[in-house]
């Protein structure tokens, strides 16, 4: 069942906001191959093209030598599939060759569903040029004459990339001709876009008016106006634009050209860093000058400010696709293994995974990338990836990370080193700190429940130095179609039975994250033991489903587990831009103590932070006992902290 609708008291505002903005088989080759568009990078010539890879029937290749409307059909039949299967076990990439598709009086328009991603196959944004719009509209969830229920808060698990989008509404209505609409919210992003002559719509005022979405995440992008509407959380990282039209809750920036200033927070509620400490952008397949098909694989970048494709920092390496394993869902997890251990990358085609054994990373700056939101299920109580505490420069990119219905003792576990007794330490006892991140996670997603029963002890834990996370939503699930009926929403079944205890712990040293998403497990949903972490954004929402305040209560009697917990012992720690959202469905009269909850030292500063209701339950203060108290008298109101401690 759908995320409940959240009735904010900015419903009229957004209404308000919309009349002005409105006013502004094998691989499928769905065309004739064509020479492939000089490397950019390189600069090399064009040559006769290379042989395609196979990557399964799930990947649809487009050339655009394509008529218009059979790019269309094709892509409407998948959407018409996907818009409403969110539970699905179906994946897609859509993939786009260099070159134009679409023009001014045939513009190229179509619609992305769940589990889909849309990407472009050049070296840069602007060898793939889209005349029209790829877009994201509020899912009806009912379609009553009425009063139709149309939002975005479900729309998880789609992506797009590395396209040049020249926005083209012709033949649309006038609602949706000067925008591209993306209302999505979690598991969703915007990479390397460029987004020209016309705005990028962060919300679907058309579809049955405004509507909420909670979003999500911008990087490595251009545009003009960005509409942010109704969105309640985004990041904006390493992007340029012209303008930003409003703020909800925390939408937050970090190393962005044009980003609005922070300097009136919280009457507009921007945090803004002029840099992003630490960067690396997303591996993503490519055509080369001659032809061929290979992964790019960006360097990493600190201090950074812009897309690295328009200041010049588009640096790193490409590696040939003949040095991955393209893995497809039909092969077990042992054949993945041992391609691992035999030193090749992992590309994994779109599907799902059954993986009853860990795979195991061992090897220094070894690629995992997924195609299509390609999916791992845990299989007789596994950790499906575990990387090696000795090995440095790994990227785990486009992967989601199932719970299966045995318990698993983590999803993903990133070791350190052994330490003496029992503890682990991370790389910097050999290393030293690098500038070079020693894991990546890009757009990552952990699920426990939904589709099917799942169960964890905690989804992601990091042990290791030194790790950058770059966009992860971390979820144990609201909402699925396990047919619980105990409860509110059959919110007390789920709580039994889909347990996930912990979200996320972090133990190593200087993590960072850019991007960090964690939402309704059962005690703490992040746990942050390392030294030196830093942190921008992170949204959190407790659980929905505490059966009585009993059950959401820790030993010692404090009433709930904080959002967002920083270790007792943390010396240096920081947070930019935080939300801790509480809605107790099952029971309203639950409450929580603290939304974050951090030890007193001048080293560990919150910057930016706000608690709110949605319809239920309360929050009595935002950081330990500091800030008002948010409850179902004032829904959607927040309470702010500008700095915690204050000064």
């Amino acid at each position: 069942m759908p995320r409940p609708p959240r009735r904010t008291p900015w419903r009229t505002a957004i209404s308000a906001l919309a009349l002005v903005v409105v006013g502004l088989a094998p691989l499928q080759l769905a065309g004739t191959a064509t020479a492939g568009a000089p490397d950019a990078r390189h600069g090399s010539k064009p040559k006769p093209p290379a042989t395609a890879p196979s990557l399964g029937d799930r990947v649809v290749v487009f050339d655009p030598s394509m008529p218009v409307a059979d790019i269309e059909a094709r892509a409407e039949s998948i959407w018409t599939q996907q818009v409403d299967a969110e539970m699905s076990s179906e994946r897609w990439s859509l993939l786009f060759k260099p070159g134009t598709y679409g023009t001014d009086a045939d513009p190229l328009q179509i619609k992305v569903g769940y589990y889909t991603e849309v990407a472009g196959l050049g070296a840069s944004p602007s060898d793939t040029v889209i005349n029209g719009k790829v877009e994201v509209y509020n899912r009806c969830l009912t379609d009553g004459p009425t009063q139709p229920y149309c939002v975005a808060l479900n729309n998880f698990w789609r992506s797009m990339f590395n396209l040049t989008i020249n926005v083209n509404g012709t033949g649309q209505d006038g609602c949706r001709g000067s925008a591209n609409f993306w209302a999505a919210s979690q598991a969703s992003a915007l990479r390397r876009v460029d987004i020209r002559n016309g705005n990028l719509s962060l919300m679907d005022y058309c579809t049955a008016g405004p509507q909420y979405a909670s979003g999500g995440f911008l990087a490595d992008s251009r545009a003009g106006t960005i509409i942010n509407g109704s969105q309640q959380q985004w990041l904006t990282r390493n992007s340029d634009v012209a303008s930003w039209s409003n703020g909800v809750w925390n939408q937050v920036f970090a190393g962005t050209i044009g980003a609005p200033s922070e300097a009136n927070f919280p009457t507009e509620t921007y945090t803004t860093l002029d840099t992003t400490p630490v960067s690396r952008e997303k591996p993503f397949l490519f055509i080369d000058g001659s032809g061929a098909w290979k992964v790019h694989v960006p360097a990493a970048r600190n201090g950074s400010r812009g897309p690295d494709w328009t200041v010049g920092a588009d640096t790193g390496r490409d590696l040939p696709l003949s040095t991955f394993h393209v893995a497809s869902p039909d092969q077990p997890a042992r054949v993945l293994a041992t391609a691992l251990a035999r030193g090749k990358h992992l590309l994994l085609t779109p599907g799902v995974y059954d993986v009853d054994r860990s795979l195991e990373i061992r090897r220094s700056d070894t690629v995992v990338l997924g195609m299509g939101q390609a999916t791992l299920t845990a299989v007789g109580g596994s950790t499906p990836i575990v990387v090696d505490g000795k090995a440095s420069g790994v990227i785990i990119a486009g992967v989601t990370i199932d719970a299966g219905t045995g318990l698993s003792r983590s999803l993903m576990h990133l070791e350190g080193q052994r330490g003496h007794g029992h503890h682990w330490r991370g790389r910097s006892d050999r290393h030293g700190s690098s500038s070079t991140p020693s894991t990546t996670l890009n757009d990552v997603y952990f699920r426990v429940g939904g589709p099917h029963v799942g169960r964890t002890q905690t989804a992601l834990v990091i042990d290791a130095d030194d790790v950058l996370i770059d966009h992860i939503w971390v979820w144990r699930a609201d909402h699925g179609v396990e047919g619980f009926t105990a409860g509110a929403s059959g919110d007390t079944d789920r709580w039994r039975t889909n347990t996930g205890r912990v979200g996320l712990v972090v133990n190593g040293d200087r993590v960072r994250a850019t991007g960090l998403f964690v939402e309704h497990f059962q005690t703490y949903n992040t746990v942050w033991n390392g030294e030196d972490g830093h942190v921008v954004l992170y949204q959190n929402e407790l659980p929905y489903d505490p059966p009585t305040q009993a059950d959401w209560t820790q030993p010692d009697g404090t009433l709930g587990w904080p959002g967002y917990k920083v270790g007792d012992r943390v010396r240096s720690h920081q947070l930019f831009g935080g939300g801790v959202y509480v809605f107790n469905r099952n029971d309203p009269s639950i409450t929580t103590e603290s939304g974050f909850e951090v030890p007193d030292r001048a080293g560990v500063r919150l910057h930016h932070v706000m608690t709110v209701n949605l319809d239920a339950g309360s929050i009595e203060h935002v950081v330990n006992d500091t800030g008002a108290r948010v409850d179902s008298s004032a829904p959607g109101v927040p309470s702010f902290l500008v700095d915690y401690p204050a000064g």
